[in-house]
């Protein structure tokens, strides 16, 4: 319940309109982006209301991204080349942690995510009972989800529990916070989707205390033209072993 009355909307008493809840200084969130100049700008107006430390990462975009970005977010940075959502997530860490963040909020840019879970997520980091969060669809709320979407993520779970021996509840989920010391350890050498598994293995390889938030992922007929193929599962499979193999 506690999670719950963090994650409620507080109201604007001049305006009577909600608002989120109050984001801890020093927090900065990064928002990995590829191709997505048809609502990035719309979800930074989001974010910039609660957060004024807005980090965009611009993944090599063929698209209107950068310009979507640079309209909105304090901090724009670009990859020449496409190279992968991991590889955005760990340019914007460093840059955060360069520009002296005491928390560090990984958000995706496709509007899938609530702005006021932030606030959820480092509630528990904020107040030392963990180092890490990680948010869980499973636990809250998964809004509009397919059928094999929620099938493939549950097999994911399944898989990372076996493999990486962690028990959580949900997986390949954008919306994690990390404190600075933790941040500063996690070191993301899987360029592109295999990252979110590598996360889950540097948190038991280093014993990082984390804990599992419930968030809100909300399916649009836009975020679900991104779903991944089974190609790109097995592609991610393919890049989690090899970097295994590698550590």
């Amino acid at each position: 319940m506690q999670g719950e009355a963090l994650r409620r909307a507080q109201v604007d008493a001049g305006t009577g309109q909600e608002c989120p809840p109050a984001i801890p200084a020093g927090t900065f969130v990064v928002v990995p982006a590829y191709n997505e100049a048809t609502c990035i700008e719309r979800v930074l107006r989001e974010l910039v209301r609660v957060c004024p430390n807005v980090v965009v990462v611009d993944d090599g975009s063929r698209d209107g991204t950068y310009a979507a970005a640079r309209r909105v977010a304090p901090y724009v940075l670009q990859h020449a080349l496409n190279r992968g959502q991991g590889a955005a997530l760990q340019t914007g860490i460093e840059f955060a942690l360069c520009r002296g963040a005491r928390y560090v909020v990984t958000f995706d840019a496709d509007g899938q995510h609530c702005i006021e879970d932030i606030a959820a997520l480092l509630a528990p980091i904020s107040s030392g009972k963990c180092d890490i969060t990680l948010g869980s669809r499973f636990l809250g709320e998964a809004v509009r989800i397919p059928p094999l979407r929620k099938a493939a993520l549950r097999l994911a779970v399944l898989f990372t529990r076996l493999v990486s021996r962690i028990p959580v509840t949900d997986t390949h989920n954008g919306l994690r916070a990390f404190s600075r010391r933790a941040a500063e350890r996690i070191s993301i050498t899987n360029d592109r989707m295999a990252h979110a598994s590598e996360i889950i293995d540097i948190i038991r390889q280093l014993n990082l205390p984390y804990c599992e938030v419930p968030v809100r992922v909300e399916y649009t007929e836009y975020s679900l033209k991104k779903v991944r193929s089974l190609r790109g599962a097995v592609r991610i499979l393919f890049d989690y072993f090899v970097t295994r193999a590698a550590t």
